[in-house]
């Protein structure tokens, strides 16, 4: 084994968090929501079509087209996610936007400060990591609940790294020496 080999091992991340955003409607229930939209539009628009009332079946076919676009540009921004990565020597945040392109921020552990921002009513709101000029938000898409476990979580890795490190596992119990002569 290489040196380098054992050098990776020493540092390598005991922190790593991804952190996506929550769709709440999933793909069985965007179609259900689709075909109800639809089946009442359309129930709706044969009336008004037999009251001579033609335009406003035109404008609930748009209606249902804005509504599937809404949704799938939603779907889309789901893509992006957040890596959070804490080791030793480094904090690795690497931000991934819908279309895949990312960028990556470096921080050391011994010189980043970690901002939470906190409300009364509604808990933490903004989490930020900042070191020399450089800053990045990170968790601006969870929700209050898991943004404030993940500032908990991120608080404490950011403790262990300032302290050396996690502790390597235990090592077997030594064993008894010499009681037979």
């Amino acid at each position: 084994m290489s040196g380098n080999g054992s050098a990776e091992g020493v540092d390598a991340p005991f922190f790593d968090a991804l952190l996506t955003p929550y769709r709440s409607l999933g793909t069985t229930g965007f179609s259900v929501l689709m075909a109800v939209t639809g089946g009442v539009c359309l129930i709706a628009g044969l009336g008004f079509l037999a009251l001579g009332a033609w335009p406003v079946f035109g404008f609930l076919g748009l209606d249902i087209l804005l509504i599937y676009l809404a949704f799938r540009w939603n779907y889309k921004a789901a893509n992006a996610y957040e890596e959070v990565r804490v080791s030793r020597t480094e904090i690795l945040v690497r931000k991934v936007n819908p279309r895949g392109g990312h960028r990556e921020y470096r921080f050391n552990p011994f010189w980043a400060r970690l901002h939470v921002r906190k409300e009364e009513d509604e808990g933490v709101v903004r989490i930020t990591l900042a070191m020399r000029g450089q800053k990045v938000d990170i968790g601006g898409f969870l929700n209050p609940e898991d943004r404030t476990s993940f500032a908990g979580a991120l608080q404490a890795a950011l403790a262990v790294a300032r302290s050396g490190g996690p502790l390597p596992p235990s090592l077997p119990p030594p064993l008894p020496t010499g009681a037979a002569g």
